[in-house]
């Protein structure tokens, strides 16, 4: 997703609009769309990343930018006309574990400006409107930031279970029937709803088949993250902070990224009420959460056993698995956090098949693209308590690059020494903890 809308890059116009959304909480706004003019589709052009895969056209940033100005002025009085179309979608699919993928919708260079425009005024509406128990693709919170808030709970004692929730398949499930009711509590500008229409009704290009999907948004499209938080805003955040927990017999907290969340509570009744309810809410907003993944686990700080000797369960979340580290001499227990085991297995299992694929490619050239997925490795998973896992995959990394690279031809001379040797000139980077999640 492209960077964030934050006060600082807001044009003076979304300033104000921001303002109006913030003075009203339940004002409706109108005359958004003549807001997506020139300059702003100009920024969005900008937003887009340089190496963005293409759409069904097959142009690039760099191609569409070399008539920027003749382009954006084309775009914009076909907006302005009402004549702009959006083109198909071309679907790819991404890998996953256990050998499942993931959709993602790839669209054209122009539809994703057109994206990026319309993710900027409606952000600076719901920006305004989003409680504080969102964290997912909002402008200055972070994934870390809903592990933080996990984390400071617990260590105010406010945490003794907690209920997993996974909905299944929502970007590809939810309602735009229902988006479309809680977006006009807010929008009441009849093009910039009809503009959004045309992203969400957009037919899907899968190899050679044409689909038009009747529910759901695209994942991959610029749009569908804020989109989805819009739906889980009214759908879950709003539910919970104000219907559900006021009539909570003990403190609960609500920590969402995105369409995964966790809910933590300090009574198990309070937790059982909500798991009950919690199937009801999400089905009159036609989600379903998944029967497996959605689960109520006891999570109380030790010294407490279950049945058996067996310590508290564990949790993933955002590809973490959080649990409680034995302390120190003298020191209460700590919430723990690592890097999932799925996610661990899948970090090695990608590094071993790039070296494989890519083993011909010149030594320098495979060394830098190494140097980048650890680093970028590291900035995420590179938590505090986590040095352990990220060490793993460095060492694994290392193995993997010498494994493939003596089997570039039969007459390769690699030994482990002189591999060393090599990597003393071009080393990897080491492990190292980027973020602190928590103050020791």
């Amino acid at each position: 997703m492209a960077d964030a809308l934050t006060p600082q890059n807001m044009s003076p116009k979304l300033q104000k609009v921001a303002e109006i959304a913030r003075r009203d909480s339940n004002g409706r706004l109108f005359a958004l769309a003549h807001l997506m003019d020139e300059d702003e589709l100009v920024r969005a052009y900008r937003r887009l990343r340089n190496n963005a895969a293409v759409g069904v056209d097959g142009v690039t940033k760099e191609a569409y930018g070399q008539n920027l100005g003749g382009n954006i002025q084309d775009l914009f009085t076909r907006l302005k006309a009402k004549r702009y179309r959006h083109q198909p979608i071309r679907r790819v699919h991404i890998p996953k574990a256990k050998g499942r993928t993931r959709p993602i919708g790839l669209s054209t260079t122009e539809d994703k400006i057109v994206q990026g425009a319309i993710r900027e005024v409606l952000q600076a509406i719901y920006e305004q409107d989003f409680l504080d128990c969102s964290y997912g693709f909002r402008p200055k919170r972070s994934a870390h930031d809903a592990v933080r808030a996990i984390h400071q709970a617990a260590y105010r004692g406010e945490v003794q279970w907690v209920l997993e929730a996974d909905v299944q398949s929502f970007f590809d499930s939810l309602s735009r029937v229902k988006l479309k009711e809680m977006l006009q509590i807010r929008i009441a500008d009849g093009q910039m709803m009809r503009l959004i229409g045309k992203c969400l009704h957009v037919g899907i290009l899968d190899g050679e088949e044409f689909s038009e999907p009747e529910v759901g948004t695209t994942q991959g499209s610029i749009l569908s993250p804020l989109l989805g938080n819009v739906y889980l805003h009214y759908a879950l955040d709003v539910w919970f902070e104000r219907e559900i927990r006021p009539t909570l017999e003990g403190k609960a907290q609500l920590v969402r990224y995105a369409d995964d969340f966790v809910m933590l509570f300090e009574k198990q009744q309070d937790a059982e009420h909500v798991q009950e309810a919690l199937h009801k809410q999400m089905a009159d907003y036609e989600l379903t959460l998944h029967p497996d993944k959605t689960r109520l686990i006891r999570f109380e700080e030790p010294p407490w056993r279950q049945a058996g000797g067996r310590g508290p369960d564990t949790f993933d979340f955002l590809g973490f698995t959080l649990y409680w580290r034995r302390p120190s001499k003298g020191k209460r227990w700590q919430l723990g956090c690592k890097t999932s085991g799925p996610r661990q297995r899948r970090a090695i299992e990608a590094v071993y098949e790039w070296c494989r694929r890519h083993r011909h490619l010149p030594m320098v050239e495979q060394h830098t693209a190494l140097t980048s997925k650890l680093q970028g490795h590291y900035g995420y998973f590179g938590v505090n308590g986590n040095y352990s896992c990220v060490n793993h995959l460095w060492h694994w990394a290392k193995h993997a690059w010498y494994k493939w690279l003596i089997r570039r031809s039969q007459r390769t001379k690699w030994t482990w020494e002189s591999f060393g040797e090599y990597l003393k000139k071009y080393p990897l980077p080491q492990p190292r903890i980027t973020v602190q999640i928590w103050n020791k």
